[in-house]
């Protein structure tokens, strides 16, 4: 279902809102979602929802506008914007609320961490974030997510999961200096798992979600039968050890399907998800042009993936 559309009303937002992180605080999932208006400038908006699939609240100006470096195009034209803040993915550890993001201007495409107070994030004090660069600028990355508590004692960050994956782990998440993250970059190594659906594995979708049965992941692919497509696909990593994958979906869980006019077709993809209950809700970006949400009882899911049988969420 429809969870996010553009407004047409709104300078930021009049053309698309997609690609959304979500998390829990309080019982409400809160959203910060990628949204482009009538400048080409990706942006993000705020809204927070009690139940998770109906939108409560919906901030009329921007949350988070680009802040990083000084404001100029790059020739990296990405998902209809010309430059700015893309696809937020947002975790709660302790009492910190982090986002990692891309950035897109003149400087090149990487990756920026926003962080926050839980009390700060909740009361929509935005002017008390912390900005940093953590990818070196003259490298394409995207897609790097941090897990939602510590693991192994420590921050992580997990950065690639093709050819295998990379988490790198830290003490503290300060990255001061040029204290930068080390990943494959350039989609040089974008690839396909022997055995799979999938024709191209292009990167990491939402923050993992820590189970009982292990860390669920989230991930973006191109069927071998349609190369052309975005699917969602989704695996399950060991709680100590998350460099290992126990099992992975033989088919995507959610796939692109007719929403009506759209920015750009055949695609679907995912920076949030959340539990709420027992319910799991996956939030993906349709068409490039509004937000979606796929719910589905996560007890199940997780059987159905270890069953290796895993089918689509509605």
């Amino acid at each position: 279902m429809t969870l996010l559309e553009p407004r047409e009303d709104r300078h930021f937002e009049s053309r698309q809102t997609f690609n959304t992180g979500a998390v829990v605080i309080d019982d409400k999932v809160h959203f910060l979602y990628r949204a482009i208006g009538d400048d080409f400038v990706s942006r993000f908006g705020y809204a927070n929802s009690r139940d998770g699939v109906h939108i409560d609240e919906r901030f009329d100006e921007p949350a988070f506008q680009y802040n990083l470096v000084r404001p100029s195009y790059h020739s990296y034209a990405s998902g209809g914007s010309l430059g700015g803040i893309e696809d937020p993915r947002i975790v709660r550890i302790e009492n910190t609320v982090y986002a990692t993001y891309t950035v897109c201007d003149g400087e090149g495409l990487g990756v920026a961490m926003t962080s926050m107070k839980v009390d700060d994030f909740v009361g929509r004090r935005w002017d008390r974030a912390t900005v940093r660069a953590i990818s070196p600028r003259s490298e394409i990355h995207k897609n790097w997510v941090f897990f939602p508590g510590m693991v192994q004692g420590k921050y992580a960050l997990l950065h690639s999961i093709y050819p295998k994956i990379l988490i790198h782990y830290f003490d503290d998440l300060e990255f001061e200096g040029a204290n930068f993250i080390r990943s494959y970059h350039n989609g040089m190594l974008n690839g396909y798992w022997s055995g799979g659906w999938e024709g191209w594995i292009r990167g990491l979708g939402a923050p993992p979600i820590r189970t009982e049965r292990g860390w669920l992941v989230f991930y973006h692919a191109l069927p071998k039968d349609d190369r052309d497509a975005y699917c969602i696909g989704s695996m399950l990593l060991d709680l100590d050890d998350p460099t290992k994958v126990l099992f992975r979906a033989r088919e995507p869980v959610v796939t692109p399907w007719d929403i009506g006019k759209v920015v750009k077709p055949n695609i679907v993809y995912s920076c949030g998800a959340v539990v709420k209950g027992d319910d799991l809700l996956l939030y993906y970006g349709a068409g490039d042009t509004r937000v979606c949400v796929a719910r589905t009882d996560l007890d199940q899911f997780l059987k159905s993936l270890m069953n290796q049988s895993s089918g689509p969420m509605h």
